[in-house]
C-alpha cells in the first residue's frame, strides 16, 4: 500500500482545489497517484478541473527571436536562477536563439553548428566551466509562414528576448506587416496567460479527449444519470471544455467579450487581408522537469552532527 505524504495531499490540493481530507482520501484510494486521485475528485465533484501542478523545477532563460515570417524559440536550463542573471549566460542563450534561427530547431543540430571558431555544444561547455554549474540545450521550436509574420512575446524578461516564458505565434496573411505584428503580439500575450493545448479540437491529443469524455460520463453515472441523458451531458460539457483549451474558443484576454478567432476576424480590416493563425508555440521555463527537492535545514542538522 502507497504511503500518503503530507506533501502530497498538498499538491493534490493546491492542482485541485479540493479540501485536505478530501484529497487524502483520493489518493488513498489511488494508490497515491496524482492523475487518477485528480480524476477520482472530479468524479465525486470536489473538483473543477484537473489542473496540472506544473511546478517550475529547473532553471535557466527561454530566449525566442522572431524575423518578418520565422521565428523561433528555444529554452537553457541551469541549476540555479542566479545563473539567468549573468550576463554571459543570458549571451549565450540569444547566440543559441540566432543558431536555430539559422539551422532550425533540431538540438542536436544546433549544438554542432558552428559559432565563430567553436561549436554550440563547445560554447555551453566553456560557460558551464566559467560560471561553475551545469547548463544543457533543452529544446528547440520554430514557426514559419510563407507570407505574414512570426511574432513573439517574452513574460518575466530579464534582457530583451529572454526571459522565464516566451510565445511564437505564426500569422498567414497578405495584410499589413506592423498591422499583423501588433495583433501577433497581442495573441502571443494571450497563448502565455492562458495557455491553451491546441489552435482547435482537432489538434488536441485523442487520449486526452477521451479522459475527460471518461471522467464526465463517470461523474454522471455515480449520480444516477441515465446513459442517454450522460452522452447529452457528456457533449455539452466537452464543448466547454474546448472553450478551455482551444486557442480560437478561448475568450481573447484583450477583449473577453470576444473569442480569439472572432478577435482575429475582426481584425481583418485593419490588418487588409484574411489572416489565419497558422500555429503557436509557449515555452515555460522548466515545464515538465522534476528537480530533486533537498531539506536544507536537515541537511545542517546532519553535517553538524559529523565529527
Amino acid at each position: 500500500m502507497a504511503t500518503i505524504t503530507a506533501a502530497m495531499v498538498k499538491d493534490l490540493r493546491e492542482s485541485t482545489g479540493a479540501g485536505m481530507m478530501d484529497c487524502k482520501a483520493a489518493l488513498t484510494e489511488t494508490g497515491g497517484d496524482m492523475e487518477a486521485a485528480q480524476d477520482w475528485l472530479r468524479k465525486k465533484g470536489l473538483s473543477k478541473a484537473a489542473k496540472k501542478s506544473g511546478r517550475v523545477a529547473a532553471e535557466g532563460l527561454i530566449g525566442a527571436l522572431t524575423k518578418g515570417t520565422k521565428g523561433v524559440v528555444v529554452e537553457v536550463n541551469s541549476e540555479t536562477d542566479f545563473v539567468a542573471r549573468n550576463g554571459q549566460f543570458q549571451g549565450l542563450v540569444k547566440m543559441v536563439a540566432q543558431v536555430a534561427f539559422d539551422v532550425g530547431a533540431d538540438v542536436e543540430k544546433i549544438k554542432a553548428a558552428k559559432v565563430g571558431d567553436v561549436t554550440v555544444e563547445a560554447a555551453i561547455n566553456d560557460a558551464i566551466a566559467t560560471i561553475g554549474e551545469n547548463m544543457t540545450l533543452r529544446r528547440a521550436a520554430s514557426l514559419e509562414v510563407s507570407q505574414g509574420v512570426v511574432s513573439s512575446y517574452v513574460h518575466g524578461a530579464v534582457v530583451e528576448g529572454a526571459g522565464k516564458m516566451g510565445v511564437i505565434v505564426a500569422l498567414e496573411s497578405p495584410g499589413k506587416a506592423d498591422e499583423l505584428a501588433t495583433l501577433g503580439r497581442q495573441i502571443a500575450m494571450h497563448v502565455a496567460a492562458a495557455n491553451p493545448l491546441a489552435l482547435d479540437p482537432s489538434g488536441l491529443d485523442p487520449a486526452v479527449v477521451k479522459r475527460e469524455k471518461d471522467v464526465l460520463a463517470d461523474k454522471y453515472r455515480q449520480q444516477g444519470k441515465p446513459e442517454n441523458v450522460i452522452e447529452k451531458i457528456v457533449e455539452s460539457g466537452l464543448k466547454t471544455y474546448y472553450k478551455e483549451v482551444c486557442l480560437l474558443e478561448q475568450a481573447f484576454i484583450h477583449d473577453t467579450g470576444k473569442s480569439v478567432a472572432q478577435a482575429v476576424k475582426e481584425a481583418e480590416g485593419k490588418v487588409g487581408g484574411a489572416v489565419k493563425i497558422a500555429g503557436f508555440v509557449r515555452y515555460a521555463l522548466g515545464e515538465g522537469i522534476e528537480k530533486q527537492e533537498s531539506d536544507f535545514a536537515a541537511e545542517v542538522a546532519a553535517a553538524s552532527g559529523k565529527k
